[in-house]
């Protein structure tokens, strides 16, 4: 059996399951469509609901990857993500830290953590983190609040960082060449896929460039 660090390092497209974007849109039905699709990570972001329906909807999630190949990663919620087991957690500058994270879920989970500029990338890995998500790239609805890291960025942290590190912020299908222009190998999406007219195209193409 393949370590989830393996599965993480050899990552290309990261799939943001966003509750609030998708809308009416099943999260299950998405998500069933992009992992037959080949999407190397699949992570849960509920902001609206529950606890006790994000707890349900992520066992479900967690269920139908444990055939599969993608790492399941809950956003934020350190108690679903013990609950469900799933493969890790990924946390904001804001959030709890990565110590306390480790402590709680164990050495052997996935802790990835949003990073806006390259002082926090570089601390996020001095503290231990499995992956930073750097952005955002572009200007995003999702996160209106923060401001554009641009690309330039990208290639400092390439240069810097050593763990695996996941360009974000409104990258789709059209932009992501010049993304990947500027030395990222792994991209993180949200409304490029789950948004878009045509969910497995959107995924080949991006997969396609990346590799």
């Amino acid at each position: 059996m393949i370590s989830k660090r393996k599965l993480l390092k050899k990552s290309r497209l990261y799939a943001i399951l966003d509750k609030k974007i998708a809308a009416n849109s099943s999260i299950l039905k998405i998500a069933k469509q992009i992992v037959n699709c080949g999407v190397d990570i699949i992570q849960l972001r509920d902001k609206v609901s529950k606890k006790e329906e994000i707890i349900r909807e992520s066992l479900v999630l967690r269920k139908l990857l444990l055939n599969s190949r993608a790492l399941f990663i809950i956003n934020d919620c350190l108690e679903i993500a013990k609950i469900v087991d799933s493969d890790g957690i990924h946390i904001g500058q804001e959030d709890l830290s990565i110590k306390l994270a480790r402590k709680i879920l164990g050495k052997d989970k996935i802790i990835g953590i949003s990073c806006h500029s390259l002082k926090q990338a570089v601390e996020a890995q001095s503290k231990g983190a499995d992956y930073i998500s750097i952005g955002p790239v572009f200007p995003t609805p999702v996160k209106p609040e923060y401001k554009p890291v641009g690309l330039g960025l990208i290639k400092k942290i390439k240069a810097r960082i050593k763990i695996p590190f996941f360009a974000i912020g409104h990258i789709n299908q059209f932009n992501i060449d010049s993304v990947i222009s500027m030395g990222a190998r792994r991209v993180a999406v949200c409304r490029g896929i789950i948004g878009a007219n045509n969910i497995p195209v959107a995924i080949k193409v991006i997969k396609r460039k990346l590799e």
